[in-house]
C-alpha cells in the first residue's frame, strides 16, 4: 500500500542538514609508534599473522576527516588529547607486498591499505581514538564505518560496506550510504540527514529531532522517534509504509521519510 503526506514545512533558521560547520585541524606530528607481530591464534580473535601496531598524532583543531579505501574504520570518541592510532593488518601473500599506511595531513587522516601480488584475505583494521568534542568526518569506499560516543557534528560517507553508529550527540548527523546498510542507534542530534541508494537504513532517537530527512533509492527505512507531535511525510513506489507516531502538520519537529523500493516504518524509539 502506498501513501503519500504532505504537510506544512515550517522554515527552520539555521537548520543545514547536508552540512557541517567548518573547522580547522594542525597537524604536529606522528609520536609513539609500536608494532607486535602476532604468530599464533591471538586473546582478542585475530587470525594467525597479524600484525598490530599503534601510532599517535599531535594535533590541534576541533574538526577531523579520516578517509579510507578499503580498510575498516573503528572510530571512539575517548578522553584524549591526541588522535590514537591502532592498525591490525592480517592475510596471507605469495609475491607482491602488503602495504598499510597512515598519514595526518592538515584535518586529513589517511588509513590505506594496499596489496599486490597473490593475496588471501588481504586486510586491516584501523581503531581510532579521537577527543570527544571532535568534529568527524568518514569516508570509507570498501570499508566499513563504526562510531561511538561523538558530541560533535557527525558525518559519514560509505561506499559498498556498512555504517554503524551509536551514542552521537552533536547538533547535526549527515550520512550518505551507496551500497551498505545504515544503522544509528541512541542518536541526540537536533538535524538527521541519512542518503542511501541500495541498502536499508535504519536510526533510533534519544531526544527529540527538529528535522529528519531520510531517502533511499532501494531500500527500507526504519526511524524510532521519541514522543512528541511531528510533521510527518513518507512516500514509496513499492513498499509499505507503517506510522505510530503522533502526527501534527503544523509541528516545529518535521520528519521526511521517502523511498522509491522499499518499506517505510515510523514508531517509537527502541
Amino acid at each position: 500500500m502506498n501513501r503519500t503526506h504532505h504537510p506544512h514545512v515550517p522554515n527552520h533558521e539555521g537548520i543545514n542538514p547536508m552540512g557541517m560547520r567548518p573547522h580547522t585541524l594542525l597537524a604536529l606530528g606522528g609520536v609513539a609508534l609500536l608494532a607486535v607481530a602476532a604468530t599464533g591464534c591471538t586473546t582478542d580473535g585475530d587470525p594467525a599473522g597479524t600484525t598490530v601496531e599503534s601510532k599517535s598524532f599531535d594535533f590541534s583543531g576541533d574538526s577531523l576527516t579520516v578517509k579510507s579505501n578499503s580498510a575498516d574504520l573503528e572510530l571512539v570518541a575517548a578522553d584524549v588529547e591526541d588522535v590514537q592510532v591502532e592498525r591490525r593488518i592480517s592475510g596471507t601473500k605469495v609475491g607482491g607486498e602488503k602495504e598499510p599506511g597512515w598519514q595526518l595531513e592538515g584535518s586529513t587522516l589517511t588509513l590505506s591499505l594496499d596489496c599486490t601480488g597473490i593475496s588471501i584475505n588481504c586486510k586491516a583494521k584501523y581503531d581510532v581514538k579521537v577527543p570527544r568534542d571532535v568534529a568527524i568526518t568518514a569516508e570509507n569506499d570498501k570499508g566499513l564505518i563504526r562510531a561511538t560516543g561523538f558530541t560533535a557534528d557527525f558525518s559519514a560517507r560509505a561506499g559498498s560496506s556498512d555504517v554503524q553508529l551509536s551514542d552521537l550527540s552533536g547538533a547535526n548527523l549527515d550520512l550518505e550510504g551507496r551500497d551498505g546498510n545504515i544503522k544509528a542507534d541512541r542518536i541526540s542530534a537536533k538535524s538527521v540527514t541519512v542518503t542511501s541508494r541500495n541498502g536499508d537504513s535504519d536510526v533510533s532517537l534519544a531526544s527529540v529531532p527538529d528535522l529528519v530527512d531520510m531517502r533511499s533509492q532501494d531500500g527500507s527505512i526504519k526511524l524510532g522517534l521519541p514522543e512528541a507531535m511531528y510533521a510527518v511525510d513518507t512516500a514509496t513506489k513499492k513498499g509499505d509504509i507503517t506510522v505510530d507516531v503522533t502526527k501534527d502538520d503544523m509541528s516545529d519537529h518535521v520528519v521526511m521519510v521517502h523511498t522509491r523500493n522499499g518499506d517505510i516504518a515510523l514508531g517509537k524509539a527502541f
